[in-house]
């Protein structure tokens, strides 16, 4: 009997076999269901009219992509992609290896300028005039005071604030700076004291334990970004003394005037080099450092005496005061040697603070004024006239109160009845009238007396530069005879008509204290190198001028101008000691007009007359109040420096009586 089976559940038949994956689907028989097959009807069983069963579709046959391409195709892009990194890394360590090499270098190595020290500036006994000292830069790191940084959105102005006083700059600049876009570096103030670094330094003490948090603070201390470089700074340890003669440097260091830019080269030794690796901004010690160390500037020494300068300075920038004038200066030189004891101007700068200086007085005018000398020059006429033998110191020289040549009517300093002097007479009392009439017997014609006379101011040094080798020196002007205008044939003689400056002036006189000899002056005695060698400045140029006899004749006759009571230049007597010297008051040309107005007054002289040893002159510019007379203004500041000069040189008196050479004659 059969057994029962619930409803609706088929009962499986076997299995069909799966289509293989790795070959193509093979076609069978559909097996036709047996009788034995329980739950399919059989054929007989089909009822009647039914329609036989569809057959099943064929199976579809799906067929994979060929791989081989696809794998061709990633094969060369990788490829590709290879020797694009081949090439560049053949590009970056064979062709560009040096390129990028230098590179790497320039970043991680630091390469900074050491700084030469300049050299000192002394006196003739070695005291310092000019010297550079231990100095800082101030400076600042700008991203330190950005508000990122700084928690502060206006700490450049607070930092600015603080820091104006110390430095003397204005808040607005400083904090200007301290806002520098983009940059890691700003320079706040130049060659300030150690002073200043330490207050600075005791400030950004006292803001960093404000900055600790356990004192309110934000861990930031608001002076933090403020730096220093060492550096040196030139001072001039006596200020106004000899500052003409110094010059002075500029921001950089370098000589920018007077013998600071003449000697630059000497003083400023060589900078050196130093290269170290570094990182993060730091030197990286491990790494070593190597480079060039800097070689320090020369010392100069130099012939001036300080103590002689100061006594120069102090008496001609009061008399400049006193007598309300534009400028003076006194120059005092070693006859034998031609060394320049001093040279002082008035008015006169400190070099150690250009800021207050007047531009008009920062040269030195004793060396760049050309000016017309007036009586001082006529011993060159006299030099001229004695060496040529057409006169002598006795020669009787017929004076009027007037004297007509050319186109001009001539006179002297005061109005008087005729004279009856002697050539001695004529230069002591210092007579524009007579010096005409004596140098007209140098020559047959006018003409030939001005080309002699043209000689020897030439031999003396007029119209040439003194051989200082200052810069911006003038060489004064002389022009050729040929060119001499009708009056400046008879000006010329009395000093009118031609231009020099106070070196010129002074040269002249210590040539005839010197035996007629014109020595060329120098200034420098010779450098002192870093080894501590000294090498003396070469010789000076000597060149004879006049003979000896002229010289001396002339030294007699300059005692007198000081010397007899008809003379101009009493007051620079100095009792003990017999001095030659002679008065100037001169026509000044007004630089700005064009024109002759004002005086120059001038005195020169050296001492002692019989055994020269010192030669002293002195020049004022328009002096506007009191007298404008040379042998009153400048006669006692000749015989205040003489007199200081001679004892601090330990020269004693000769102890010799002066000639008395007469002044005048009875006709």
């Amino acid at each position: 009997m059969p057994s029962k089976e619930p409803p609706g559940r088929r009962v499986p038949g076997p299995a069909r076999p799966r289509p293989s994956s790795s070959a193509a689907p093979r076609r069978t028989a559909t097996p036709r269901p047996s009788a034995a097959q329980p739950g399919r009807p059989s054929a007989a069983r089909r009822p009647a009219g039914a329609r036989p069963a569809r057959p099943r579709p064929r199976a579809r046959t799906i067929r994979l992509g060929r791989p081989r391409p696809r794998l061709r195709l990633v094969s060369i892009g990788l490829t590709l992609v290879m020797v694009a990194f081949v090439v560049r890394l053949l590009q970056v360590q064979a062709v560009d290896a040096a390129a990028y090499a230098a590179k790497a270098e320039k970043h991680r190595y630091q390469e900074y300028t050491l700084s030469a020290d300049r050299g000192e500036i002394t006196d003739r006994a070695g005291i310092a005039l000019a010297a550079s000292v231990d100095a800082y830069d101030i400076t600042a790191d700008p991203k330190l005071f950005t508000p990122e940084e700084s928690k502060r959105p206006d700490a450049p102005e607070q930092a600015a604030a603080l820091l104006a006083p110390i430095l003397g700059k204005e808040p607005a600049e400083l904090a200007k700076k301290l806002r520098t876009p983009k940059s890691r570096y700003a320079l706040l103030a130049r060659k300030q004291t150690p002073q200043v670094w330490n207050q600075i330094k005791d400030l950004k003490k006292v803001y960093a334990q404000k900055s600790r948090p356990s004192q309110g603070g934000n861990g930031i201390n608001l002076l933090g970004g403020i730096l220093s470089e060492r550096s040196t700074k030139r001072v001039y340890p006596n200020g106004e003394l000899a500052a003409g003669i110094l010059g002075y440097v500029n921001a950089e260091g370098r000589g920018a005037g007077g013998l600071e830019s003449m000697l630059d080269k000497e003083l400023a030794g060589k900078d050196g080099k130093i290269r170290y690796a570094q990182s993060g901004g730091r030197e990286v010690p491990t790494a070593g450092s190597r480079g060039t160390p800097a070689v320090p500037g020369a010392d100069i020494e130099l012939t001036i005496d300080r103590d002689i300068q100061w006594a120069a300075q102090q008496a001609i920038t009061e008399q400049v005061k006193k007598s309300k004038a534009d400028r003076g200066y006194v120059i005092v030189q070693d006859i034998k040697t031609g060394e320049v004891l001093a040279m002082a101007n008035a008015p006169g700068f400190d070099p150690n603070d250009l800021s207050q200086a007047n531009a008009a007085a920062m040269g030195n005018a004793a060396l760049q004024d050309a000016y017309e000398p007036g009586s001082t020059s006529k011993v060159m006429s006299m030099a001229a006239v004695l060496e040529e033998g057409v006169a002598a110191p006795g020669t009787h020289v017929t004076v009027p109160n007037r004297l007509h040549r050319g186109d001009r009517l001539f006179k002297d300093d005061i109005d008087h009845p005729t004279w009856y002097l002697t050539l001695n007479g004529v230069l002591a009392k210092s007579s524009n009238i007579g010096t005409i009439l004596a140098t007209g017997q140098l020559g047959d014609t006018q003409a030939e007396s001005n080309k002699i006379l043209y000689s020897y101011l030439r031999k003396f040094g007029i119209g040439s530069p003194s051989g200082l080798g200052y810069p911006g020196e003038t060489p004064g002007i002389l022009a050729p005879p040929q060119k001499w205008s009708t009056s400046q044939q008879y000006t010329i003689p009395f000093g009118q008509g031609l231009s020099i400056n106070a070196m010129q002036a002074t040269s002249v006189y210590s040539t005839i204290a010197n035996g007629g000899v014109r020595v060329e002056p120098t200034l420098v005695r010779g450098t002192r190198g870093p080894e501590g060698n000294f090498t003396p400045a070469p010789e000076p140029k000597q060149t004879r001028v006049v003979s000896e006899k002229t010289a001396r004749t002339l030294a007699q006759m300059l005692e007198s101008v000081v010397g007899d009571e008809e003379g101009t230049g009493t007051k620079a007597a100095i009792p003990g000691y017999r001095v030659a010297g002679k008065t100037g008051t001169a026509n000044r040309v007004d630089p700005e007009l064009g024109r002759y107005k004002g005086y120059t007054a001038s005195f020169a002289g050296f001492a002692p007359a019989d055994k020269p040893r010192v030669t002293v002159y002195c020049a004022i510019q328009n002096p506007t109040k009191g007298s404008y007379f040379g042998g009153q203004i400048c006669g006692p500041i000749y015989k205040k420096v003489m007199e200081f000069a001679l004892k601090t040189l330990h020269v004693a008196p000769t102890g010799a009586e002066p000639p008395r050479m007469p002044v005048s004659f009875t006709p």
